[in-house]
């Protein structure tokens, strides 16, 4: 019998998360399981998903208790009978909570982030059949909260493997000088992912390494040049082709104060430009600390810009440079949807 899972996300946008039921649902289609992704009317996650060919229906998701969307999601459920109901984020977390009352449906919930959890009690009893947790730093977090650690497994998301990017050659579109270093960051650019701390970074450089320093910023809306402190950069806005932007970097900087995992320090290592980042979540999960790349105490500018220096030096880039990508094919999809899959498969065979 083909599997059927009923995979619900809230996202508006496309992130991480998106990413990840993205790659989830496509891996399992290819697999011969037969996924139905519920998300919001005109995401970019949907759209995606139609454009690969993956069944999808679309609900409203205004709020975490919406009633509405859980009556519709309810009719999705029984219109279409799912071994598993699979919520990715809190919103579609409590909405399928409602649509599964008194249906015996298993669920499974995904958790991506390391904040305390709120409404334990309500939103993490018993109808959850089981947690997937992205990292082990997110399954620490959720413990910590009140939940029963047996209830929680590890599945590390996963990227695919770059297929021979060509690297964009910035310096030139941007008339930088040739002898540059470029450090790039890359995905949202909101306050969560440590965007305002760059100045604080750029006060504790060199003059030297300020001069021999660019930034480019590959993520968000904005785009033109920008100042962070005294570093120049520029926002290069949301791309398509990420793996041939991020392959024409030097250094990825990744100053995030909150990560359950940072898949985009997985695509880093995999195309062999070595990440600085804080050490907080399930970065070090990822990132090997002076074999891979170099991380450094949260909120340490200081250490951080000094990390930076370090890596002008093209022998210790290089270094870090090609130990990546044997790292990140431990973070694959394939890897993940087989851990996903095992979960369903303990569920279904209790």
């Amino acid at each position: 019998m083909t599997l059927r899972s009923l995979h619900i996300d809230a996202g508006r946008s496309w992130r991480g998360g998106q990413r990840q039921v993205f790659l989830l649902a496509t891996s399992l289609r290819s697999h011969g399981r037969e996924p139905l992704v519920v998300g919001v009317g005109g995401s970019p996650l949907l759209e995606r998903l139609q454009a690969a060919g993956i069944a999808t229906a679309s609900i409203p998701m205004r709020s975490d208790w919406d009633l509405r969307s859980a009556k519709r999601l309810r009719s999705i459920i029984r219109a279409w009978h799912p071994d598993i109901v699979h919520a990715h984020d809190a919103r579609a977390h409590a909405i399928s909570l409602i649509a599964l009352a008194g249906d015996m449906t298993p669920l499974v919930v995904t958790r991506r982030v390391t904040f305390p959890l709120k409404s334990v009690r309500v939103k993490y009893g018993l109808r959850v059949t089981r947690f997937i947790a992205i990292s082990n730093a997110v399954k620490t977090a959720m413990v910590r909260s009140g939940v029963d650690a047996h209830r929680i497994v590890v599945v590390h998301s996963g990227v695919p493997r770059p297929s021979a990017p060509a690297p964009r050659d910035w310096r030139k579109e941007l008339g930088w000088p040739r002898d540059t270093v470029l450090a790039g960051v890359v995905g949202a650019m909101t306050a969560e992912k440590g965007i305002d701390s760059l100045r604080h970074v750029g006060s504790w450089l060199s003059e030297n390494a300020i001069g021999r320093t660019r930034v480019i910023l590959l993520g968000g809306t904005a785009k033109g040049p920008i100042k962070l402190g005294p570093l120049r950069a520029q926002q290069a806005g949301f791309i398509s082709d990420i793996h041939n932007g991020m392959a024409g970097l030097d250094i990825l900087w990744h100053p995030a104060a909150e990560e359950g995992l940072g898949t985009v320090l997985i695509d880093s290592l995999a195309l062999k430009v070595p990440p600085v980042a804080f050490d907080v979540g399930g970065i070090s999960e990822i990132v090997e600390n002076g074999k891979n790349g170099l991380l450094v105490p949260l909120g340490d500018f200081r250490a951080f810009a000094a990390a930076h220096e370090s890596l002008l030096e093209a022998g210790l880039r290089s270094r870090l440079a090609a130990e990546g990508p044997a790292r990140a094919a431990l973070f694959s999809v394939d890897a993940m949807t087989q851990g996903v899959e095992r979960v369903y498969q303990q569920i279904l065979t209790a």
